[in-house]
């Protein structure tokens, strides 16, 4: 038998530099994801995975 490939993606709890808000985000967001407070940006798309500009506090499965 063979195994069922694991997703090598996940959401993650990201917190805004700015305003210290929490947000859940796709790591490998295409494009630029807004803070729903403050509005600054806490991805930016890079291809593949997503550059994270918040701290990431949590990755969720």
């Amino acid at each position: 038998m063979s195994k069922v490939p694991q997703p090598t993606t996940k959401f993650l709890k990201v917190k805004c530099e700015s305003c210290n808000n929490e947000q859940v985000v796709f790591d490998s967001a295409k494009i630029v994801v807004k803070c729903n407070v403050c509005g600054s940006d806490l991805t930016e798309p890079k291809g593949g995975k997503a550059k994270i500009l918040g701290e990431v506090l949590e990755v969720l499965s």
